[in-house]
């Protein structure tokens, strides 16, 4: 019997009963459809991840205060001012690897200009910070290396803070005032969107480190870099220091050596705790990137549960079948069919259930994956192997669960199927 034969055949048959074969085609549309779109959801949430963590740098090392003990109360990590710009000087002149390395303080407060005004985060940066954090100007010429020498009143906006004071306006060499400070604009920062952890990166505002620490910090307390309480500063103090490398495998080399050159400047005796906290950004790219990975693979494990199933369910109904049409099956192997034509047919019928149903499960998990990047938030990133990974399911699915039904009605003795 040629193929088109037993294909024909196999349709006849399933269009006979056409509400059970869609019925039994559904396991196989949710599994297909579920797979395409928790991978879809997995695949974008790592990547959405990747983009976040390219951003903050993987070759880069953040030192922070630590902790400590005042009259008998222990006092959380940031809350000690122990790092100093002398530190910053240091680990540049004499860790050669060191790329750049970057101070800040920061802290809060009104920014007005005119009638005007609006709340937000500012910082006193050193020359380093920009680069360190590849920040970009969109407008303006920044800071000049007079005015980190000679606390200028200068100030960089991001481009939230220019929206809400300046409007469609140019902010450039508009004075406004930070805690009553008057402050010059001498640029306004390109846009980078969110932060890693969901805040607005443009609703900041830079100064020089010098004119932060003595035009500010006497006006204002700096919330500790742990999230400790608030404390003013000493003049030399800073709130982070930033390191970079030019060679991501000097990383380690690097932490090691900083550790060990912040400890013989505070004088920090053998064995006793640091009183600084040196956190290597690229440890935590390797960990999240791996937590995003096995979270797809969970979000697929469960699509593919699905997917078996509505296998189960194609081999359930394809049993319940032969066991119906055991008198056809006799007529059929009685006329000369062999048991090869059988097994062909009660194949392409599961065969037919099972692609038609990935077919239907593609266009479904493709819809729905669009359509979930659209109404939420959440990040959606369609692949077309996940696509061909779906439609091999598809495919595996008929053959695998479908084997079992057609070679029984193929094994039937024609005798006692006619008789029956």
């Amino acid at each position: 019997m040629r193929q088109t034969d037993i294909l024909a055949m196999a349709v006849f048959a399933l269009r006979g009963n056409w509400m059970r074969s869609i019925l039994t085609a559904l396991g196989v549309i949710i599994g297909i459809a579920a797979v395409i779109i928790m991978v879809s959801i997995g695949q974008g949430t790592q990547a959405e991840l990747d983009k976040i963590m390219d951003r903050l740098g993987s070759n880069r090392l953040e030192v922070f205060p630590g902790g400590g003990r005042s009259g008998g109360v222990s006092m959380a990590a940031g809350s000690l001012p122990s790092l100093t710009t002398g530190d910053m000087t240091a680990l540049a002149a004499e860790i050669p690897e060191v790329q750049y390395v970057a101070a800040s303080v920061r802290s809060g407060g009104q920014v007005v200009f005119a009638e005007r005004n609006w709340s937000t985060s500012w910082q006193g940066i050193s020359p380093d910070f920009m680069a360190v954090n590849d920040w970009q100007l969109a407008a303006g010429d920044g800071f000049q290396a007079r005015d980190y020498s000679t606390a200028g009143k200068v100030v960089i906006l991001g481009e939230t803070v220019r929206r809400e004071l300046f409007g469609d306006g140019d902010a450039i060499g508009a004075t406004v005032r930070i805690q009553q400070v008057p402050m010059t604009v001498v640029g306004v920062l390109e846009s980078k969107g969110q932060t890693g952890w969901g805040g607005d990166a443009d609703d900041i505002a830079f100064l020089p480190l010098d004119t932060a620490r003595r035009r500010m910090m006497g006006a204002a307390a700096s919330p500790g870099a742990g999230g400790g309480p608030a404390s003013l500063l000493p003049m030399d103090r800073v709130n982070q220091i930033t390191i970079t490398v030019a060679r991501p495998q000097d990383l380690d080399y690097v932490q090691e050596e900083a550790t060990r050159l912040l400890r013989q400047r505070h004088r920090i005796a053998p064995g006793a705790e640091d009183d600084f906290t040196v956190r290597n950004l690229a440890q935590m790219v390797a960990t999240r990137t791996q937590t995003a990975r096995l979270m797809a693979l969970l979000l697929g494990a469960v699509a593919g549960i699905s997917l078996l199933v509505g296998g189960i369910g194609i081999m359930n109904i394809m049993l319940v079948s032969v066991t119906e049409r055991i008198r056809e099956i006799g007529l059929r192997m009685a006329i000369g069919g062999g048991p090869s034509s059988v097994r062909r047919q009660f194949l392409a019928e599961a065969l037919i259930i099972s692609i038609g149903g990935g077919a239907i499960g593609i266009a479904i998990g493709v819809g729905g994956a669009i359509a979930i990047a659209g109404l939420t938030e959440l990040p959606v990133v369609l692949n077309h192997k996940v696509i061909a990974m779906a439609t091999a399911f598809a495919v595996a699915t008929g053959l695998f669960f479908g084997y079992y039904p057609a070679s029984k009605a193929a094994k039937l003795d024609p005798i006692e199927a006619l008789r029956q």
